[in-house]
């Protein structure tokens, strides 16, 4: 019976540190992605979504990997700011949710503004072992 609570733990304690891994890794992919958004660089914005991505704006609009990644190295999405708050990651094997508020100041194809919104992303560890963004879906916070 010992025996059996020992691996029993062990298995427990193996499990929780591979999520513990996997929860860092995942919240170090949507870091890049917050750096890639605002860098504008074609190379680490395209590093940043599966080729089956489906990224929604508040405002409904829905874009692929490549309309995602075009808008904003075309600056018909920019971010001069852009902070990411209240996040919280939940790991199921190979997909995680990860919720937040983002906050940025934006220059919209030359308009200025600002944002607060809040977003669910959907990551998803691709066959190299990446976490890659899967869906991305915002929406308006209530006043």
């Amino acid at each position: 019976m010992r025996k059996l609570f020992y691996m029993a733990l062990l298995l427990l304690s193996s499990t929780c540190m591979a999520q513990s891994t996997d929860i860092k890794a995942v919240t170090d992919a949507v870091e890049n992605m917050r750096l890639a958004m605002l860098s504008g660089e074609k190379s680490s914005l395209e590093k940043v979504g599966l080729p089956s991505l489906s990224y929604g704006h508040s405002s409904g609009r829905v874009e692929n990997n490549a309309e995602f990644v075009n808008a904003i190295v075309t600056g018909k999405s920019r971010f001069q700011t852009l902070n990411l708050s209240d996040q919280t990651v939940q790991v199921d094997g190979d997909v995680a949710i990860v919720r937040h508020i983002l906050e940025a100041k934006t220059n919209d194809s030359g308009k200025p503004g600002d944002v607060k919104i809040g977003v669910m992303l959907v990551m998803k560890k691709d066959n190299a072992g990446e976490w890659k963004l899967l869906a991305r879906q915002a929406y308006k916070l209530p006043l």
